[in-house]
């Protein structure tokens, strides 16, 4: 097999174009041909390229992988939560031979959209199923992004699955891939049926409330039906906690049962939103219209609090992510086609313990704290506080907007953000801003709007693991992903639950 790295093609020209090119070098008929990689070159802004990695042969080529071992005596699996650390953890274990069954507070996708959209709608907030719980996790409204900074190794298991179950095959070569949110909604149907299939069960609307032990080790999950209030006890041998980074009540429960954790620094910040149009000029020139909408990635060090941009959504909306009652707290979400007509990206600043203490659940309430105050300014119905850009830099109440409109569904109040966040994220926004300017023009728009609170950057706490992944001080229990506080985003979270399932093969079953 033959590759080719560093092949460009201008922007309007076609891919076949590529199948030419191996053609060309081969010189005997193409009988395999691969895109390994496709990343876009805008450096120069008049001469923009795609750029391809290539592979091809004229013998058709087979990927063959070693088969997975087969569990000799599967353990009885449980998994508390079903997001992509939780579902990988699932389908690795399910190719293992070991059915787990899943539990998960929130509603299977289909009405968990459903209820999500009523509470754009209509504000009525089901604080079990909502952008943070359910079927999918917190991923299933952001985009699916699966661009990560770790150079985790189980990171191509993670696209490969998710390309496998309905995501568009190009996840697999381009830079930065993403599913997008309609999208990703059929394939985690479609990871449910696999699962199931294969002796898997979910158990939805049912909380985890507690366990049992039995010689230090934990032998039964105490669950409870959110719907109906039954509790039940499921028993079994071990379990994977894979709650999500704002299962807050799990996180005190957990505490109470002498599960060791740790506290953890996270960031708190805004949503940002510019027009989609503008940030395609400043990124590609004249040119934008012929490509997809334009990110971005910015870093600041103005201030001594360091900001960063986060889960930028090119052509997305900002959406309502609050998990709590009397709480407001935004996220960001693009569909596929990232064609609306706002762009955006949480704007984060870094927060220590000196700000919010060092006791274990003192970062939580500070985040908690920061999205009560985002709700009594917003009017208490969970519309979310705004201010654009150029009044918040002078501390001035915003009147009207300008060329740009927020996206956020739940409806949007002026207020003052410098009375809602810390006056240290304050300071360093007002900072990081003009200073991200200077990067990419047009970031600081006087029209640009802010949209708060982003609180849910990260886990607030460590649930404490040890070299095989299992909690040090229950044995049998295995924290994962980032509730766990073990990843950062889709993919490293997803990796991390493939990584526990291998975990849990190794221990309870080897291959026959």
């Amino acid at each position: 097999m033959k590759r080719l790295d560093n092949v460009k093609l201008g922007i309007g020209e076609n891919e076949q174009n590529l199948i030419k090119i191996a053609q060309k070098q081969l010189k005997k008929p193409l009988k395999f041909f691969k895109i390994l990689k496709k990343s876009l070159d805008a450096r120069d802004k008049s001469n923009i390229n795609w750029v391809y990695s290539i592979a091809f042969s004229d013998s058709a080529e087979i990927e063959n992988k070693p088969p997975l071992g087969i569990s000799v005596n599967p353990p009885r699996t449980a998994i508390v939560g079903s997001g992509p650390a939780g579902l990988m953890c699932a389908l690795r274990l399910a190719e293992h031979g070991i059915a787990p069954v899943i539990i998960e507070r929130g509603e299977e996708v289909e009405r968990r959209v459903e209820t999500t959209s009523r509470f754009f709608s209509e504000r009525i907030l089901d604080g079990d199923s909502n952008v943070q719980f359910g079927e999918g996790g917190a991923g299933t409204f952001s985009d699916g992004k699966l661009n990560t900074q770790t150079r985790d190794g189980f990171n191509r298991d993670v696209l490969e699955y998710f390309a496998r179950f309905g995501a568009p095959e190009e996840i697999l070569y381009l830079n930065k891939p993403h599913i997008g949110s309609d999208k990703l909604r059929k394939v985690l149907q479609n990871i449910r049926s696999f699962i199931t299939e294969r002796g898997g069960k979910y158990l939805f609307n049912t909380r985890f409330i507690g366990f049992e032990r039995k010689n230090g080790k934990i032998s039964a999950l105490k669950l409870k039906n959110v719907k109906n209030g039954e509790e039940s006890l499921l028993e079994i041998d071990c379990a994977v906690l894979a709650p999500g980074h704002s299962a807050r009540d799990t996180f005190e429960m957990l505490a109470g049962e002498g599960v060791r954790m740790t506290p953890r620094d996270f960031a708190v910040g805004v949503r940002i939103e510019h027009l989609s149009a503008r940030i395609g000029f400043a990124q590609y020139g004249v040119n934008f219209n012929l490509l997809p909408s334009a990110d971005y990635k910015l870093v600041s060090h103005a201030h001594e609090r360091t900001v960063f941009t986060f889960c930028m959504c090119p052509g997305g909306v900002v959406i309502p992510a609050a998990s709590e009652s009397g709480g407001v707290a935004v996220n960001g979400m693009s569909e596929y086609a990232r064609d609306g007509i706002n762009s955006n990206s949480a704007l984060m600043v870094q927060m220590n313990a000196a700000d919010f203490g060092g006791g274990l659940f003192d970062g939580m309430n500070f985040q908690r704290e920061i999205e009560r105050k985002a709700f009594e300014a917003g009017g208490r119905n969970y519309a979310a506080p705004v201010q654009l850009y150029g009044d918040f830099k002078e501390d001035r109440v915003s009147r009207r907007f300008g060329e740009i409109f927020p996206t956020y569904a739940a409806g949007t109040a002026f207020a003052p953000l410098g009375e809602i966040l810390p006056p240290v994220a304050v300071e360093a926004l007002k900072a990081a801003i003009p200073d991200m300017d200077k990067r990419l023009k047009g970031f600081a728009c006087p029209d640009a709007i802010l949209t708060g609170v982003e609180t849910r950057f990260s886990s607030p706490v460590r649930i404490e693991r040890n070299e095989n992944c299992e909690s040090v001080t229950v044995g049998g229990l295995f924290p994962c992903g980032e509730g766990s506080g073990y990843s950062g985003g889709i993919t490293s979270s997803a990796a991390d639950g493939i990584r526990v399932a291998e975990k849990i093969f190794g221990i309870y079953g080897k291959s026959s």
